[in-house]
């Protein structure tokens, strides 16, 4: 799989997804990802990308024209990779923006079937609204608030999105049983030793037991799930509530 990140700040971005889990699964060629410095196609010796926005306000926009140029240069390498117009067309370009659809696990496994994701990151006051008509198939949020500029969402992206890729995590049993990968939040784990400051590990888990433990942290899930995002365990009681009426008109 193929990230492109278009962003101002590329040494942040590689820097930060060169370590841990993407790190390896760079080096192990499970994906590849690439940082496009919006600066390079700047029509000026000075690599200024900004400038004063139509109307007054405060602060600077991103122009059209150097996001629209680095975006072009990696949909050519990408249409020459695949040797197929038509890839070009399909291939979907993430904006970080608090004004998108906040980002969630349903989506990053759906954006994990991708081959190729264009990432585009804003700063500034953000950029030229006509560029972004142009070229953005996708606006996406990772929260109600307002950041420097967009390289930490999309490093998030990534990051969410790569270990579903196949290899990445090792197994598929690890993504399998991840948060809100059923729409429950993760049951507690707990590690050696049996006892810490007072504090025991759960005998159910050390029982060897596995029908008992499976249903232990389903319970566990469903009890911190209803706690902690009560909006996801409504969301939950309901899509099972709804999965029991379609089996009964079934039978």
């Amino acid at each position: 799989m193929n990230f492109h990140i278009m962003t101002l700040f590329p040494d942040m971005v590689m820097n930060g997804l060169s370590e841990s889990i993407t790190g390896r699964a760079i080096n192990n060629n499970l994906i590849n990802v690439e940082a496009v410095n919006i600066r390079d196609y700047a029509n000026n010796k000075y690599g200024h990308v900004d400038d004063y926005t139509y109307g007054g306000g405060a602060g600077m926009l991103m122009q059209a024209e150097p996001v629209y140029q680095a975006y072009k240069s990696i949909v050519n390498k990408v249409n020459r990779d695949i040797s197929d117009d038509k890839a070009v067309k399909k291939t979907r370009v993430l904006y970080m923006t608090p004004q998108g659809k906040p980002f969630n696990q349903a989506m990053a496994e759906e954006l994990s079937k991708e081959e190729e994701l264009i990432i585009l990151c804003g700063h500034y006051e953000g950029i030229d609204e006509r560029v972004l008509e142009m070229i953005v198939t996708d606006n996406i949020s990772i929260g109600d608030f307002v950041l420097t500029g967009g390289e930490l969402p999309a490093m998030m992206i990534v990051d969410a999105v790569s270990r579903l890729v196949p290899g990445v995590l090792g197994g598929e049993e690890s993504a399998l049983y991840e948060s809100f990968y059923d729409g429950l939040l993760e049951y507690p784990q707990y590690t050696r030793p049996e006892e810490f400051m007072g504090r025991k590990v759960p005998e159910v888990l050390l029982s060897g037991h596995h029908k008992n433990i499976e249903k232990w942290r389903y319970e566990k899930s469903l009890e911190r799930t209803k706690e902690r995002r009560p909006d996801l365990y409504e969301a939950y009681i309901k899509k099972q509530s709804e999965q029991e009426k379609n089996n009964k008109k079934t039978k």
